[in-house]
């Protein structure tokens, strides 16, 4: 399978790479969806409910803090070095991705190849003014007030600049991932469970415009059966030797 995988790659023009949680599982990261996970323990807050009330806020940003003592940690592992040697390299032109840990900045990739359709969860903004504010400036805020965090320029609500259950899915980036999509001939699906949409609807997208679809996940996915070649294996020991990183 890894032979055919690195075929794949070494015959196509320009590759797409779409990644899920499973990349970053590897590097230590939970899951928030899978059974176990995060979300299996704590129902996720709704948008409108986060609007709506600032003990939900206070709380959700209890669970933000809580949670990055994780995530700050994580290093980008050889899956996501992998991904980076592609781009770098001129054979992938973006990597769309549901993450919202920065792994794939940390490894090498640069901004304007990253297409970010769940947001980014290492710093926030003012959902009134567009302002960003970084994680420690809020948590100073949440830590010396019973009050949920406010921003500092217009008293606007502040939120992780991650999109929540309930929330509008940003239209740029969702206009560049499609655009991306439509112009490659290999679309790579890693780490994903190609469940949640319309994220999941970017493969579909792919393979209908003449794509070859190829999907490296360690678990059965709903995609499987229209998919070109598909890889049940650990994401970065598969990709590591494809980008000659042993």
């Amino acid at each position: 399978m890894t032979n055919e995988l690195k075929r794949a790659i070494d015959e196509a023009y320009r590759v797409v790479v779409f990644t899920g949680a499973g990349i970053s599982t590897e590097s230590g990261i939970p899951d928030f969806r899978s059974p176990g996970g995060l979300w299996t323990k704590m129902s996720p807050i709704d948008f409108s409910d986060f609007i709506r009330s600032e003990e939900l806020r206070r709380e959700a940003w209890r669970r933000k803090f809580e949670i990055d003592k994780t995530i700050v940690a994580a290093e980008p592992n050889k899956g996501h070095m992998a991904i980076a040697k592609l781009v770098d390299s001129g054979k992938a032109s973006h990597v769309i991705t549901q993450n919202i840990d920065n792994l794939h900045q940390h490894s090498g990739v640069p901004a304007e190849r990253i297409i970010e359709l769940h947001g980014n969860g290492t710093y926030a903004k003012c959902l009134d003014c567009g302002e960003r504010h970084e994680l420690h400036e809020v948590k100073a805020i949440y830590d010396a007030s019973p009050a949920a965090p406010v921003c500092k320029s217009c008293k606007g609500i502040v939120k992780s600049a991650t999109i929540s259950f309930g929330q509008a899915m940003p239209e740029e980036e969702m206009r560049r991932a499609e655009e991306a999509t439509l112009g490659c001939d290999l679309f790579l699906a890693i780490g994903s469970s190609l469940q949640v949409y319309p994220a999941a609807g970017f493969p579909i997208l792919a393979k209908r415009n003449g794509a070859t679809l190829v999907i490296l996940n360690r678990e059965p996915t709903p995609l499987d059966e229209i998919a070109d070649l598909v890889v049940h294996d650990e994401i970065g020991p598969t990709l590591a030797p494809i980008a000659m990183l042993n």
